[in-house]
């Protein structure tokens, strides 16, 4: 079985105070008057650990669904010959048939049991949004459900949260897909649906599959990094770096 980490990957060195500062200004005098928007990726943008990947790790460990011999290897089979986008989905297929409280119990007790390590700046970002009255979301390509305690800590809710998700029938889950992959282009357009066309004026992510989320904010974007040399999303996150750079959005890299 493959063994996953989930603890802090990096030493947290803290984003310049001036940066910090400097951003959190700009959030305030670029906020569009009447509605605004503020939208995040989950994983690796809000905390450093992939909620999803711990949520189904939780789930082998517990044996609280019916899941293939060698589960963990049959979910990166997936990725790798079906795509991401029927990987992430069979994430919350496999709790076909369970309630969804039930479902969401679980998501927490996992969570409960190994907490994110959260990014300070992104708790200090979102407490000046909430002053200033923005309407945040998390959009996320992990499962709805695995990263709904995440935000809860943050003072978020449930309803926030956007991502990976099949339908519930009279309270239990089903196998069928609910609402679009919010997976690169379909995060973007999954945010846009849900504020009506309203476009964010800040969002943050971390990887190249959060470029589509930060490009449709209309004035702040800031990029996080804190994958180790060698890791899943070390490259990616460096593209995103070097994006960052090229086009004057904020960004900060974990050394």
């Amino acid at each position: 079985m493959k063994v996953v980490s989930f603890g802090p990957m990096t030493n947290f060195t803290p984003m310049p105070k001036e940066k910090l500062d400097q951003l959190l200004r700009d959030l305030e005098t670029k906020r569009p008057k009447g509605r605004a928007i503020a939208a995040f990726d989950a994983d690796g943008t809000l905390w450093d650990t992939d909620l999803g990947e711990q949520f189904f790790q939780y789930k082998i460990d517990n044996k609280l669904v019916p899941l293939p011999e060698n589960a963990f290897e049959h979910y990166e089979w997936l990725k790798k010959n079906k795509g991401n986008p029927v990987a992430y989905l069979w994430l919350a297929q496999v709790c076909e048939g369970v309630p969804l409280t039930k479902v969401r119990e679980w998501a927490e007790a996992a969570v409960a049991k190994t907490p994110p390590p959260i990014y300070e700046e992104q708790k200090i970002i979102l407490k000046k949004l909430k002053e200033l009255e923005v309407e945040i979301f998390v959009v996320t390509a992990s499962i709805k459900w695995a990263v709904e305690p995440g935000a809860l800590r943050l003072g978020l809710t449930h309803d926030q949260v956007m991502g990976i998700e099949t339908e519930t029938v009279d309270g239990v889950v089903t196998a069928k897909q609910k609402g679009l992959i919010t997976y690169r282009e379909g995060k973007a357009t999954a945010l846009l649906e849900r504020t009506g066309g309203v476009a964010p004026y800040f969002a943050s992510g971390n990887t190249e599959g959060d470029k589509w989320l930060l490009e449709c904010a209309t004035d702040l974007r800031f990029v996080i990094s804190s994958g180790p040399p060698g890791g899943t999303n070390y490259d990616t996150e460096h593209v995103m770096l070097a994006l960052a750079k090229e086009r004057g959005w904020y960004s900060h890299r974990y050394l």
